[in-house]
């Protein structure tokens, strides 16, 4: 079974923990740490991609046999793949498939990856005793509350097409990690409080998995308490640790909306788990 089908995330103690960070989040941007150089079998390639709503960084540590022009042809198909998606599932764009599903214009079987989004939206309503609500905003339809994490699985998936199974995708404070950084270890993430900076930090060493926040930026009302249609209010950040981004950013935005209720979701069995709940 290879790394990336088996989620793994350990806590490490941080006092003893010694070396750096290669990834550090819960600040109002993340932050990437040195690194270290990859092995000679190995190619290690840093990549900014900015579309009009987001900035994503991605870390590859490549198979060598891959070459540079294979790195360079799976670096172009994610670039592609993020940018496609802003413009095409935005919900803020009026010709985007989300503002077309929200007029009645079109189905979600239209398009497969509209309905794989329905779907998961569908059934994170139901796993968060419907605090995640993608039909409860005004408007309608929005899946904004996973529609990033979406985008970065998808995203993820690409790179793992091209061949390369090391590599850590960051947007914001949410990122997906698998395999192993340059240095040839597990990749080591400093989680630190989002509203308490000073706090010493939770550091992970991760070869598979994903951090998702929601309320991170410090924006009030970006959150719909779909119960009341107001907006959420009882926590200040959320942070959720799990196998896949897409459901880890839907629990955290859920979490922020229904307060200590929604810690019930992350009981013994479950394969996400609540790392920061911060009340207002």
């Amino acid at each position: 079974m290879r790394i990336d089908e088996q989620p793994r995330t350990r806590w490490v103690d941080p006092s003893a923990f010694q070396p750096r960070p290669d990834l550090r989040l819960g600040a109002r941007h993340h932050r990437i740490g040195p690194g270290g150089a990859a092995p000679g079998d190995r190619i290690a390639v840093q990549h900014t991609v900015r579309t009009a709503t987001a900035d994503y960084s991605l870390l590859l540590n490549a198979p060598e046999w891959l070459g540079r022009r294979g790195v360079g042809e799976a670096l172009g198909d994610v670039v592609a793949e993020l940018r496609a998606i802003d413009l095409t599932y935005g919900p803020t764009r009026p010709e985007s498939l989300v503002s077309r599903l929200r007029r009645g214009e079109i189905s979600p079987d239209s398009y497969p990856p509209l309905a794989d989004l329905v779907d998961r939206c569908t059934a994170m309503r139901a796993a968060t005793d419907g605090w995640f609500d993608a039909w409860a905003v005004p408007g309608g339809f929005d899946p904004g509350g996973l529609l990033g994490g979406w985008a970065v699985e998808r995203a993820a998936a690409r790179l793992r097409a091209a061949g390369i199974h090391d590599y850590a995708v960051l947007n914001g404070a949410d990122l997906v990690v698998r395999g192993h950084a340059a240095h040839g270890g597990p990749w080591r993430v400093a989680v630190h409080h989002p509203t308490a900076p000073r706090r010493a930090p939770l550091v992970l060493e991760m070869t598979a998995g994903a951090v998702g926040t929601s309320g991170v930026t410090g924006r009030q009302g970006h959150v719909v308490d779909p119960h009341t249609g107001g907006p959420a209010d009882q926590l200040v950040a959320a942070t959720v640790v799990g196998p896949d981004l897409a459901v880890a950013d839907a629990y955290a935005t859920a979490l922020y909306a229904a307060g200590p209720a929604g810690l019930a979701w992350f009981q013994d069995g479950s394969d996400y788990r609540a790392l920061f709940v911060h009340h207002r």
